[in-house]
């Protein structure tokens, strides 16, 4: 299933529901949220499923609704740093022999078409790094990688945006990476069920058209099992929780000069079987 979140033309309030084809399919029966959702387990994604194949959920045209973030506040975002061979050549950095870990605070999240905004005061070296997003679909602590994929709800889009001044300026990672706007998410869920291997997706990024990433999942260091199992050794994951499971090669910082985003760019990002992302860049000092 394509799980995502949208706003009706003349309301405010979010709804969720499920992608099928050109249509969205209001699922506020099953659950208030898709966060809520995720928490339910599977009685709620079988009700989901017999909703949405009875066609009696209240229908919308895809192109006739904003959709945003699918999940607008998860509790966490964990990120993951130089997890891909190709990233690490390209900056020149040794392969992690474990996940290097951050965090992007959940006030960063935005929807697959919101602005990208920031102030020249705060940052003038805004990057890009398109990445896999994996939701948490059940209360995860200490599980094995056997395990680990059995935690999954599905699979998004992320684009880690980071303002790479702050990043190397402050000695850690998490001013640079939390911003305001810095996290663009969605525009869809992918259930785990229509991904079963996480490792074989290709994954790319454009700005202003132009190709700056392309790549595949198989360039990890460490796949999505292995990612799950060393986290939830430390710190329990709850439903609706993402893991920004890392970057590849072709990231702006990486470049010869560097290049970084300005006001008006575009970026956009897609991943194999989930679908795209379409961010514009905003400098709030330059409007």
């Amino acid at each position: 299933m394509r799980l995502l979140s949208f706003v009706i033309p003349g309301k405010q309030d979010i709804e969720w529901g499920v992608q099928v084809e050109d249509a969205a399919y209001s699922a506020m029966s099953v659950a208030a949220s898709l966060a809520d959702f995720a928490a339910l387990g599977e009685p709620a994604q079988n009700a989901l499923r017999e909703l949405v194949e009875s066609r009696r959920a209240p229908a919308y045209r895809l192109s006739e609704v904003r959709v945003v973030a699918p999940i607008q506040r998860p509790s966490k975002v964990v990120a993951i740093g130089q997890n891909y061979m190709d990233h690490c050549r390209e900056v020149n950095a040794p392969i992690p022999t474990r996940p290097i870990v951050f965090a992007k605070f959940p006030s960063s999240v935005i929807g697959p078409t919101d602005e990208i905004r920031w102030r020249s005061d705060l940052t003038t070296q805004v990057d890009w790094e398109v990445e896999l997003g994996v939701v948490i679909g059940r209360t995860t602590r200490r599980v094995s990688e056997e395990q680990a994929l059995d935690y999954v709800l599905g699979y998004t889009v992320v684009n880690d945006v980071t303002a790479r001044d702050l990043q190397s300026g402050d000695g850690q990672w998490v001013r640079g990476k939390s911003p305001d706007t810095f996290c663009p998410m969605g525009p869809v869920i992918v259930t785990a069920d229509e991904i079963p291997d996480p490792q074989s997706l290709g994954i790319r990024a454009w700005v202003n058209g132009a190709v700056m990433q392309d790549s595949n999942t198989r360039e990890m260091v460490f796949g999505v099992r292995h990612l799950i199992a060393f986290l939830s050794q430390a710190f329990t994951l709850y439903p609706g929780d993402i893991i920004a499971s890392g970057t590849p090669h072709g990231v702006g910082v990486g470049r010869t000069p560097p290049v970084f985003l300005s006001n008006g760019d575009v970026v956009e990002m897609e991943i194999d079987q989930i679908g795209r992302l379409r961010n514009t860049c905003r400098i709030e000092d330059e409007d």
